[in-house]
């Protein structure tokens, strides 16, 4: 039991190590992005033209990184400040898809290639169904009510370039890094898990490309809660054990775009029809994505499993190292809120349904 654990760890540490450089570069970003980019300017591109507002949404949450349930706010107040449906639809799927927190990791722990092909099957499925869904309900006569509900100056004297550094990288610290955390350091370890746990021929067999392949993941990756970094490590641990690269991709499109709880929000704030176009165009999109991609792997006669990691593994020992721990002692606390938050959460739901009491 030790041993196992032991390499449990030792396969997690292994993941972490690669990849705290990268996150470490797209927290930083991430924040920058929270600060220079103004929510105004934002929701005065949402609101007009059928295919342009599509376009420029999906772009825009490309870079920015939260998760499926992060997102839902965002995206409620853009469609409060006048964003359309397929522009809102548009934003809700690229944003959790992709990250610039996760596209550095898709470099640390994959390859290239996947890290290529993340944000554009992102942008792509995004697309797709932002222009469906406007295609049907675009309004016929602009709306008077699509113009943002900020105002457009402000007596507050504007920031200078180092106060938005400093509260870009008090955002990151404070608010950015401590949301996901929790989800980063539980893919780590279900990472872990998966690569000394599961024998690579249960893989290789279900999951080793091919369209039914892509079905199988579509069924796990749908339902399932999880970001876009957490999901990032165990991609890579599912391609070691020998999931095709396409297949990996179809669960880093599914899983955090999708989860159960996301979806129920979503019928109330769009409806089931938007809803139905928005499952529908991440699931035909990231299949077809997937198919695409392991066509990228045989044409060049690359073995994703071979190559995932190696680019991590380009930096300096030393440097690996000293992100590993500059993370980790930015962890330590957001950790602690987050496991107190979680199992505040599960003592108060069994005491309301009476499980706790004897």
């Amino acid at each position: 039991m030790l041993s196992f654990l032991y390499n449990v760890l030792q396969a997690s540490w292994l993941l972490l190590n690669q990849s705290a450089f990268y996150i470490l570069f797209g927290l930083l970003v991430g924040g920058l992005l929270k600060t220079f980019l103004s929510p105004a300017y934002v929701a005065a591109h949402l609101g007009k033209g059928r295919f342009s507002s599509v376009f420029k949404a999906a772009l825009l949450g490309i870079p920015i990184p939260l998760c499926s349930c992060g997102v839902l706010p965002a995206a409620a107040t853009l469609k409060k400040q006048g964003a359309n449906n397929g522009a809102v639809t548009a934003f809700l799927i690229s944003t959790p898809e992709s990250g610039i927190d996760s596209i550095s990791m898709t470099w640390a722990l994959l390859d290239p290639i996947m890290t290529v092909a993340r944000p554009v099957s992102a942008f792509i499925s995004a697309a797709v169904a932002g222009l469906l869904e406007n295609s049907i309900s675009f309004p016929h006569t602009p709306s008077e009510q699509q113009t943002s509900p900020f105002p457009m100056a402000s007596t507050a004297a504007p920031l200078s370039f180092f106060s938005k550094l400093k509260t870009g990288l008090s955002y990151t610290v404070n608010d950015l890094w401590p949301d996901i955390v929790g989800w980063f350091f539980t893919g780590i370890i279900a990472a872990g898990f998966i690569t000394v746990l599961v024998p690579d021929e249960i893989f290789a067999s279900w999951l080793g490309g091919g369209f039914s392949s892509m079905l199988l993941m579509l069924v796990f990756g749908i339902p399932l809660y999880i970001c876009a970094s957490a999901s990032t490590p165990i991609a890579a641990a599912f391609i070691l054990k020998g999931v095709s690269p396409g297949t990996a991709l179809v669960f880093l499109l599914t899983g955090p775009a999708t989860n159960v709880t996301s979806l129920f929000v979503l019928i109330g704030m769009l409806g089931k029809r938007a809803t139905a176009l928005y499952l529908l165009s991440i699931a035909v999109v990231s299949v077809l994505c997937g198919l695409i991609v392991d066509a990228i792997y045989l044409s060049l006669g690359i073995k994703a499993a071979a190559v995932v990691g190696k680019h991590g593994a380009m930096l300096p020992h030393w440097v690996m190292l000293a992100a590993t721990l500059l993370l980790l002692a930015l962890s330590v606390r957001p950790l602690l809120n987050t496991c107190k938050h979680w199992f505040g959460r599960a003592k108060k739901e069994e005491n309301s349904c009476g499980c706790g009491k004897k």
